[in-house]
């Protein structure tokens, strides 16, 4: 059985310290997933030159997207479950992160199957220039392929936090990251696989992330355990689940959304301003990321108290 000393009570204790040092290890492990598509772009922009940072810059906006929704339906399963660990209900926290399970897996399938098949249509609506396009959708297709994979990482990163841990979900990202870029540099520099590479390698990256935090709830942590053989949708809970989901999903959706309209905006010069455009452009979803991290903290913790009818 895993160490019960990752798990925390967020009902007792100052909660600014508390909210605070939660926060901490949300922020790292909320910047590593962007640093995913980050770490993409500075090995094709240093060893496959600027046609390949061009058409993998392109799709920075339209990822963020996807993932903005996959990271609010694992925002959604967090509260819920806050919530029902706060007020020590078993039977709703095993429906919850088996119902959970269910709606992040299919969204994850949705979204990718979504993305694979309107990869071109999405890169010339958003103007990507003509000797980018091929490159951006493979990068695209890949890359969106990997969102089951998301998905279940956020899922199990919501159920982990919403019970105190914290550190677990950072460092299965670590891992993941490091691989990520390790297979980065040998797919561009080895194989010569430029925008297809990056994008494989961070595939790969995303589904050993799913893997080792599915691992986690299977082996069972701090009285959740995760069995393939209990899954099955709640209704009750699933709704309860979108409802806080999707209004956050659609949130970050927003931002993404309202951002790809500068990026048709940048897809009108040439290449090359397209290409020193998509080294700079990540800052954005890198303070976000951090400051949604404070967010997340805060709804776990009022889940938590509300749950335990804590005032």
């Amino acid at each position: 059985m895993p160490s019960k000393s990752y798990e925390k009570d967020l009902t007792k204790g100052s909660l600014v310290m508390g909210i605070l040092f939660f926060s901490i290890p949300l922020i790292f492990s909320n910047l590593l997933q962007v640093l995913f598509n980050i770490a993409d772009i500075a090995v094709v922009g240093r060893f496959a030159g600027t046609i390949a940072l061009g058409s993998v810059g392109s799709t920075a906006q339209i990822m963020f997207l996807f993932t903005g929704l996959i990271m609010g339906i694992g925002f959604g399963i967090n509260s819920i479950v806050a919530y029902f660990i706060g007020a020590r209900s078993k039977k709703e926290i095993d429906d919850s992160v088996h119902t959970g399970f269910i709606i992040s897996i299919v969204s994850g399938f949705l979204l990718a199957f979504l993305g694979f098949i309107f990869a071109e249509k999405i890169m010339v609506l958003i103007k990507t220039k003509t000797e980018l396009l091929e490159g951006a959708v493979t990068y695209f297709r890949i890359y969106i392929l990997g969102l089951p994979g998301a998905a279940l990482y956020n899922y199990g990163y919501g159920i982990l936090s919403a019970a105190g841990d914290t550190k677990r979900p950072l460092y299965f990202l670590t891992f993941a990251g490091t691989i990520n870029i390790i297979l980065n540099l040998i797919f561009v520099i080895s194989f010569k696989m430029d925008c297809a590479g990056v994008a494989l390698a961070s595939l790969i990256s995303e589904y050993i992330s799913a893997i080792l935090i599915m691992a986690t709830l299977c082996r069972g942590t701090g009285g959740i355990k995760f069995s393939f053989r209990k899954i099955s949708l709640n209704r009750s809970v699933a709704r309860r689940i979108l409802k806080v989901g999707i209004p956050s999903g659609m949130q970050n959706a927003i931002f993404a959304f309202a951002n790809t309209f500068i990026q048709v905006g940048v897809n009108s010069f040439d290449a090359v301003m397209v290409a020193g455009t998509a080294a700079a452009s990540n800052l954005d979803p890198i303070v976000y990321n951090a400051m949604g991290a404070f967010y997340s903290a805060c709804a776990t913790f009022i889940g938590h108290n509300y749950g335990a009818v804590n005032k």
